[in-house]
């Protein structure tokens, strides 16, 4: 196994993400095979668990608590989060601690990160009224959170304020980082400011929820050419080792035999080389399904909405790509006369794009799509609703 270093101590640089577990046909978790995954994470030498709050409806908590007890405590590092980004009418983060602790049957948290700070959470996670940071800063000066960081889907500039007023309380932060994302979500950036600013980087999202792990067959012909025996995830995972301040990359497995695949492919140490690494990013720029936009922002001078164009069209290309919770998150960020229904189609935007893309046709179909699906405040009160029932369960 890989190890990185942190702070003097040797975290597997394969961390098992408790998002993804397996489920039967209802969705209920199966343990029996948690279990066996974890076993095989112990063996192989994996030592990093993540999981959070709200997770598989709150229960990935209790699972990876149950299955990581009988275990040495001092073995592994066990990390959650607090869900800032949900949307509520309070928070109260020692009631939130309290029960996750109790969930996981710890005494402590090795890793406790704030839970996606991204525009519209960074409010509430600097909000007084809820004294959420100095809460956990002083949970880590009594020693029941050893290090304490943060994870994000915010755009950059968003990125860059918070670490502006929070940035030397953090000592890690998480983000969506693949050889995908290094572009289409503008990750590049997001991980050189993040080194720039002595933060290390955790990454989610390595293989883009699998997508990047099945690639066409077409898709691989040049890679294979190049490393004839190596699966299109392992060229994700390499180019992820290829980044030095990377120092833990966290895959959301669903079950063993996902788990044997990639503790083999963390066995050592293989980082791409320059000439890979620019063939798969070529690759990327071929499964991308979206607008050309390069962000010159011309389109957005002449706007009579004052529209972010390139971020609209920026998040259309994401959901063009791979519908999922990021293009959400994006949205509701944005105030409504923000968003794409906004736009007037006056077509001042594509009289002048250098790329000649139709704007107001591409903003047109972007919400045709969305029309056809839930909102993050829609999905953030299922999640609710699905962890108070599973706390009233118990």
């Amino acid at each position: 196994m890989i190890y990185s270093d942190f702070q003097g101590e040797q975290l597997s640089l394969l961390g098992f993400g408790a998002m993804r577990m397996p489920t039967d046909a209802a969705g209920v978790v199966d343990e029996a095979e948690v279990a066996q995954m974890v076993a095989c994470a112990m063996e192989r030498g994996v030592n990093y668990f993540d999981t959070a709050y709200a997770y598989h409806g709150g229960e990935s908590e209790r699972v990876i608590g149950r299955a990581l007890a009988k275990y040495p405590r001092e073995s592994f590092y066990l990390a959650t989060k607090f869900p800032g980004h949900q949307i509520s009418e309070t928070y109260d983060p020692a009631a939130i601690f309290e029960e996750q602790l109790e969930k996981c049957g710890v005494e402590y948290f090795d890793f406790y990160l704030l839970h996606n700070v991204y525009e519209n959470s960074m409010g509430v996670y600097l909000d007084p009224r809820w004294g959420i940071l100095d809460y956990f800063k002083e949970q880590k000066r009594r020693g029941r959170i050893r290090h304490l960081g943060f994870s994000s889907h915010g755009r950059v500039d968003n990125l860059r304020a918070f670490l502006d007023i929070c940035g030397t309380d953090m000592e890690f932060c998480q983000i969506q980082l693949n050889y995908l994302d290094w572009t289409l979500q503008n990750a590049k950036e997001k991980y050189e400011l993040l080194t720039a600013r002595g933060i290390p980087v955790w990454v989610m999202e390595p293989v883009r929820g699998g997508k990047l792990a099945a690639l066409p067959q077409e898709g691989m012909e040049d890679m294979k050419k190049l490393r004839p025996a190596a699966s299109a995830a392992e060229w994700a995972f390499r180019f992820l080792q290829s980044l030095p301040n990377v120092k833990m990359i966290l895959s959301g497995m669903s079950s063993l035999a996902q788990m044997e695949e990639n503790t083999r492919t963390f066995a050592r140490r293989d980082a791409l080389t320059d000439e890979e690494t620019a063939l798969l990013l070529r690759v990327a720029e071929g499964m991308k399904k979206g607008v050309p936009c390069t962000a010159c922002r011309y389109c957005c001078d002449g706007c009579p909405m004052g529209l972010d164009i390139p971020t609209l069209l920026a998040i259309h290309n994401d959901l063009a790509f791979a519908p999922n919770l990021t293009f959400a998150l994006a949205l509701d960020a944005l105030a409504e006369d923000k968003k794409p229904s906004a736009c007037v189609k006056c077509g001042k935007c594509a009289k002048v794009c250098p790329q000649g893309i139709d704007v107001p046709a591409a903003l047109e179909n972007m919400v045709a799509q969305l029309s056809k699906m839930p909102t993050w405040a829609q999905i953030s009160r299922e999640r609710e609703e699905a962890a108070r029932r599973g706390r009233e369960k118990k």
